[in-house]
């Protein structure tokens, strides 16, 4: 087994203490500075998940460059924590009329969050792979589906592959990592279907060895 899957492996039992030295204390002393309220983690569960819906709904902003799995979660968290004026529903196309999610309205501190990512190494910047993502800006919640909340985080370790996929509540988002001119990787499904979906590598149970489990955002309270 490669250095690469036992640290994944642990992912699903030790998802903090898994982390190398310097990252964890990077890491721990990002959350310890700038986290969101409760108010704010919420708004913020509300809008990631109308922002991954209207990617679904009208196809893929043209905003959202790097399309993976990785990159619907890095495209939908940094513009769940964007100011969602006039201009903004425009380019996303997000209708006004409709109930929208409240305002985070974040400090200057808060607001910083956005396009931050620890990578690999330590370093922070606007990138971060599926494995960075969970490893060093989630924490681990479980491995029971029954403990996820909307906006966390399905892992899945398939060996030379990752990936994420989005609960959205009775859903569950993703993309496949591969868009062709018919296919724009977008896909939604619901929960009843992965948990019986034929391929059992796919399927988010705790006695599938390929899921990792649920992970949350470190920032959120």
């Amino acid at each position: 087994m490669s250095g690469r899957r036992r640290c994944l492996r642990l992912l699903g039992g030790c998802a903090v203490a898994m982390a190398a030295p310097p990252v964890l204390a990077l890491r721990e002393a990002a959350d310890a500075q700038i986290r969101l309220s409760q108010a704010q983690s919420r708004a913020f569960q509300a809008w990631m998940l109308r922002i991954v819906s209207a990617q679904i709904e009208r196809g893929p902003s043209p905003r959202w460059t790097h399309r993976d799995c990785a990159g619907l979660v890095r495209f939908a968290v940094n513009e769940a924590l964007s100011v969602h004026d006039a201009k903004w529903l425009r380019a996303n196309g997000i209708a006004s009329d409709r109930r929208l999610p409240p305002e985070l309205e974040l400090d200057a501190r808060q607001a910083t969050l956005r396009n931050r990512w620890v990578q690999t190494g330590g370093t922070v910047g606007h990138f971060v792979t599926a494995v960075a993502l969970v490893q060093h800006n989630s924490r681990f919640v479980a491995r029971e589906i029954s403990q996820a909340l909307p906006g966390d985080l399905l892992f899945f370790d398939q060996g030379d592959e990752q990936h994420l996929m989005v609960w959205m509540g009775a859903r569950i988002a993703y993309h496949t990592g591969t868009v062709t001119p018919q296919d724009n990787g977008l896909r939604v499904v619901d929960i009843k279907q992965l948990t019986t979906w034929k391929d059992t590598r796919w399927q988010p149970a705790s006695n599938n060895p390929n899921f990792a489990g649920v992970f949350r955002l470190s920032f959120l309270s």
